[in-house]
C-alpha cells in the first residue's frame, strides 16, 4: 500500500491572534448540536464567531469540523466561513486545538512502546499483528528506533485476517507486552506470535477501544501512522511509507 500524506489542519487558518481564546461549550449543548453528536460529530469547544453567530470546534471521523449556529438557535452550518477578502475565517487557536486533541486521543489509547521513552520523536501508528505493510514499516524504522531518536507507539487492532485478533490480544497479554512485539516482529515472516483462542475480557475491552478510535479517526487499513512535523503540526500517513518519506516523518538519524 502506497503512503500519501494528509494534513487535516491546513485548511483552517487561524486568523486573528487578537480574537478571545475558545471557551468550553455551554451545558447542556443547544439541541441542534445534540442531533450533530447522534449523527457522530464530537462537539469539543465554542468559541465566538462574526454576526451574532456561536461557533464551536468539533471532529468527525476524526476530522476537525467547525460548526456555526445561527443567532436564533435555529440553524447549525458546518463548514469554512470565508471573510470579505475570501480567506477563511476561523477562530484563533482551533488549529492548535485540533491538533492537541485529536494526540491526546492517541496518547490515551492502549498502545505498546517501540523505542527509548526518552526519544525526542513520538509516533503513532494503529497496527494490525498480520499486516505486511506494518512489517515493513517497523523494519525500515529501525535504524531511528535504534539510535534512540524515534519511539513508535503501535496501536493493536486485529482486523485483516481471523486470527488478527488472537495475535493482538496475545501480545497486549504478554507480561512483556512490548517484548514480546518486537518478538513478533522479528519473525513476522513464519507468522510471529501464537494467537490467543480466548481472549480474556480485559484484553478484548482494549482491542474495543482501539478499533473504536481507529474508525473515528477514519481509519480502514493498517498501518494508519500519526507524527508531529517539525513545525508541530500533527500530519497522518496511510500505508507503509517509502524510503523518500522517511526523513520527514521520522526526522534526521
Amino acid at each position: 500500500m502506497t503512503a500519501t500524506f494528509r494534513n487535516w489542519l491546513l485548511p483552517l487558518l487561524v486568523l486573528p491572534l487578537s480574537l478571545p481564546a475558545p471557551a468550553a461549550p455551554a451545558k447542556p449543548l443547544p439541541a441542534l448540536l445534540r442531533a450533530l453528536e447522534q449523527q457522530g460529530y464530537e462537539i469539543l469547544n465554542r468559541f465566538a464567531a462574526p454576526g451574532g453567530m456561536a461557533g464551536y470546534a468539533a471532529l468527525y471521523l476524526g476530522r476537525p469540523q467547525t460548526i456555526y449556529l445561527t443567532a436564533d438557535g435555529k440553524q447549525a452550518i458546518v463548514g469554512a466561513m470565508l471573510d470579505g477578502k475570501g480567506q477563511v475565517w476561523n477562530q484563533a487557536g482551533l488549529d492548535k486545538q485540533f491538533s492537541e486533541t485529536l494526540w491526546r486521543q492517541l496518547e490515551n489509547s492502549f498502545w505498546i512502546a517501540d523505542g527509548d521513552g526518552k526519544a525526542p520523536r513520538v509516533l503513532y501508528a494503529f497496527t494490525d499483528p498480520n499486516c505486511p505493510y506494518c512489517n515493513k514499516f517497523w523494519n525500515d524504522a529501525r535504524p531511528w528506533v535504534a539510535a534512540g531518536k524515534v519511539q513508535i507507539r503501535h496501536i493493536m487492532v486485529g482486523i485483516i485476517k481471523p486470527d488478527s485478533p488472537g495475535k493482538a490480544a496475545a501480545i497486549l497479554g504478554d507480561s512483556n507486552p512490548a517484548a514480546a512485539f518486537d518478538r513478533h516482529e522479528r519473525q513476522h515472516a513464519s507468522g510471529g506470535v501464537k494467537p490467543l483462542d480466548k481472549i480474556p475480557p480485559a484484553i478484548q475491552v482494549k482491542l474495543d477501544s482501539n478499533h473504536r478510535l481507529m474508525e473515528r479517526f477514519g481509519a480502514f487499513a493498517t498501518p494508519m501512522i500519526f507524527f508531529k512535523d517539525d513545525k508541530g503540526k500533527m500530519q497522518k500517513v496511510q500505508g507503509a511509507p517509502p524510503a523518500s518519506s522517511l526523513r520527514p516523518i521520522l526526522g534526521p538519524r
